[in-house]
C-alpha cells in the first residue's frame, strides 16, 4: 500500500514514519514535512508550506493518510496559531486527500477531545474530529492518547516532570490517564491505516498503554 504521513518530524510523527518504513505491508511512504528528512528507499519526502499546499500534487492520492500534526499553546504563541496547526492544517490535508480519492484517514487527537469543552486545547481537538467526520471518508480512525511518552527535540520542563511522576505513580491512575508511549501510538495508527476498517473508529488512550 501507499501511505501518506503528515507531521513526520514531531514525536508521534517520527515514530509513525519509522514504523511505516519498517512495515512490510507498506510499499511506499510519502511524508509531508516542513524540513528535510533522512533518505530511505521507500520514502518520498516532500517539504511543504502548510499554508500553501499544492492542490494538484499526485501524492494526495494514496491508500491512507496518517496525520500527526500538532503543537502546544506555548510553541504556537497564540490561540490563532495553535488552531491553525491543530485544526486548519489537518482539515486542509484531509480535504485534498479526499478530493483525490484517498479512502482512509487516521488522526492523532487527544483524550478528552470535545467541541463543547471549556478547555481550548481539547475543544480544538474535538472540533477537528467533528469536521473530519463530515468529509465522509470510507474509513476514519481517531487516536486519542493521553500523556505521550518519548523524547522530544524541544525541551518541555513541565512534560518532563509529569512524565517522571506518571512513570512512578502511573499504576495508581485510571487507565485513560496513564502514559501512552509514542511508539505504541504509532503502531496503533499504522495498523488502523493498513486495515482501513469501514466507518468511524476511536482508539482510546487505555488501549495504547505499553504492553496492552
Amino acid at each position: 500500500m501507499k501511505l501518506l504521513v503528515v507531521g513526520a518530524t514531531g514525536l508521534v510523527g517520527r515514530n509513525v514514519l519509522d514504523c511505516a518504513l519498517a512495515d512490510s505491508r507498506i510499499a511506499s511512504v510519502v511524508a509531508l514535512a516542513r524540513r528535510a528528512l533522512p533518505p530511505h528507499p521507500k520514502l518520498q519526502a516532500v517539504e511543504v508550506d502548510f499554508d500553501h499546499l499544492p492542490a494538484e500534487a499526485p501524492w494526495w492520492q494514496a491508500d491512507a493518510v496518517i496525520c500527526a500534526l500538532g503543537t502546544t499553546m506555548r510553541t504556537a504563541g497564540s490561540r490563532e496559531a495553535f488552531k491553525r496547526v491543530d485544526y486548519e492544517y489537518p482539515l486542509a490535508v484531509a480535504r485534498l486527500a479526499r478530493q483525490h480519492g484517498t479512502p482512509a484517514y487516521v488522526l492523532n487527537s487527544s483524550v478528552g477531545a470535545d467541541p463543547s469543552s471549556r478547555i481550548f486545547y481539547t475543544q480544538v481537538k474535538g472540533e477537528v474530529e467533528r469536521d473530519l467526520t463530515r468529509l465522509n471518508f470510507p474509513s476514519l480512525t481517531i487516536a486519542r492518547p493521553g500523556f505521550i511518552g518519548g523524547h522530544r527535540d524541544e525541551f518541555r520542563l513541565y512534560e518532563r516532570l509529569m512524565l517522571g511522576a506518571l512513570t512512578v505513580f502511573g499504576f495508581m491512575l485510571p487507565l485513560r490517564w496513564r502514559v501512552n508511549p509514542a511508539p505504541t501510538i504509532a503502531r496503533a495508527m499504522i495498523d488502523a491505516a493498513v486495515r482501513a476498517e469501514p466507518g468511524i473508529r476511536i482508539i482510546q488512550s487505555y488501549s495504547m498503554i505499553r504492553g496492552s
